[in-house]
């Protein structure tokens, strides 16, 4: 069975979708009640068609923030999907190969500061600085953020500015991502009072590793070249993607066919699955990925690795038929000197997992250094749907109530490390003498 999506085709074998067509209806109609209303973190559904209204006001401001410095290097600063969405984002539109347009810095430790450092020539004034926060006071996030602020400053006046000059100088380093509300944000708060550039949201009820098209990766994307054409291509591909994946037409709807695939595995007793993605263009969409299945499905069994270098470790575990998995493949649609090996490759992992067990593969339309703009919307709002269809899918198909907020859109269970934090022994951003 394969899709008619052009930029990502699907095919699907080991599994009987006619089980489950007399629930399609029930299925979609779970998620697009939800849609976009407040409280149920589903405003990533037309977060696309939004940001198509933006584009041009993110691009002047992306240019603005150049200006002010003169950096042509930007330092993303936040955890979790403040940073992998970003990183999957650049790498699958084949930006920032180098990495010498965007750095990002998440960590906590001295040797992670001094790396940091390093790559920045130990010139702290040779980057701005986006830091991603919805509350602002995400610890990881002020941490390094109040780092970076002292190490600027310090740098200006090491230069003979006084305290004043130094501060106004250090502000034009600075864009701040976070709740669009003062009052709900101390980071909001800190941009207007030292008078940041730009207003840059994380928008409500988007969860991080649903805002893939929020602000912090569309400016992003922009700061690393990403040209206007390809950035309203891929939006719309994205959107296209969200009036598919509310069809209650099976043969229509991909996220749905995966989130079932997925489902089924499970309801028939499968508790281990794999999605391997094949080449370097995915190796960030490996972690956000990764980070999608822990905190929506909250599962710590499935296998999320990037071929080929996986299959020299996993292949022997994957083929002895004691162990029983779901497969997914995501491979590039190859075009260039390598695709006879390439192809030949995949037609051999294909043909394995196929005879194995459960298994779809998608192909996905590839440019020149990654995805086409369209194939990175398209691929990345497929696995938002798909992942939260997961919940509704298992829930009705069991008979179970699901909950007045989705279980796969919320993530309590962090909150256990955080209340240990909140001791007062560590103090965010401190300078360790």
């Amino acid at each position: 069975m394969v899709t008619k999506m052009a930029s990502v085709k699907t095919t699907f074998s080991g599994i009987d979708f006619s089980n489950y067509k007399s629930k399609v209806s029930e299925i979609v109609n779970e998620l697009s009640s939800r849609a976009n209303k407040q409280g149920h973190f589903l405003n990533w559904v037309n977060l696309p068609q939004e940001q198509l209204k933006r584009v041009d006001e993110l691009y002047t401001m992306a240019e603005n923030f150049k200006a002010q410095t003169g950096n042509t290097m930007l330092s993303v600063m936040g955890i979790g999907g403040s940073k992998h969405t970003v990183e999957h984002m650049l790498s699958v539109n084949g930006l920032n190969i180098n990495s010498d347009k965007v750095l990002f810095y998440s960590d906590v430790d001295s040797v992670s500061l001094e790396r940091f450092l390093t790559k920045l020539g130990n010139n702290v004034l040779s980057s701005n600085f986006m830091i991603a926060s919805k509350s602002g006071s995400t610890f990881e996030t002020k941490d390094g953020f109040l780092r970076m602020q002292k190490m600027v400053s310090d740098a200006y006046k090491a230069k003979g500015m006084s305290e004043d000059e130094a501060a106004k100088a250090t502000a034009k380093h600075f864009i701040a991502v976070t709740d669009k509300n003062a009052e709900k944000s101390e980071l909001r708060r800190t941009s207007n009072e030292e008078g940041w550039i730009g207003n840059l949201y994380i928008h409500d009820d988007v969860g991080g590793r649903f805002s893939a098209f929020d602000d912090h990766a569309l400016f992003a994307l922009i700061w690393a070249g990403m040209p206007k054409e390809d950035m309203i291509q891929m939006l719309n591909a994205a959107q296209e993607v969200s009036t598919l994946s509310l069809s209650t037409d099976l043969e229509e709807n991909d996220a749905l066919k995966e989130g079932i695939f997925w489902s089924d595995a499970k309801l028939n007793g499968i508790e281990t699955s794999v999605h391997e993605y094949m080449g370097s263009t995915f190796e960030n969409t490996v972690y956000w990925n990764a980070q999608m299945q822990n905190e929506s499905v909250k599962d710590t069994l499935k296998q999320i690795a990037k071929v080929p270098d996986a299959m020299h470790h996993s292949a022997e575990a994957h083929f002895n038929p004691a162990n029983k998995f779901a497969f997914a493949l995501t491979v590039p649609s190859d075009h260039g000197v390598c695709s006879e090996n390439a192809k030949a490759y995949i037609g051999a992992l294909t043909k394995s997992y196929s005879s194995t067990g459960a298994l779809f593969v998608e192909e996905v339309e590839t440019a020149k250094l990654g995805l086409t703009p369209a194939a990175a919307g398209a691929l990345t709002q497929l696995r938002a749907y798909a992942t939260v269809y997961q919940e509704i899918v298992t829930a009705v198909m069991t008979g179970k109530q699901l909950p007045d907020v989705l279980d796969s859109v919320l993530q309590p269970h962090v909150e256990f490390y955080k209340k240990n934090l909140k001791g007062g022994v560590v103090v965010p951003g401190r300078i360790s003498q």
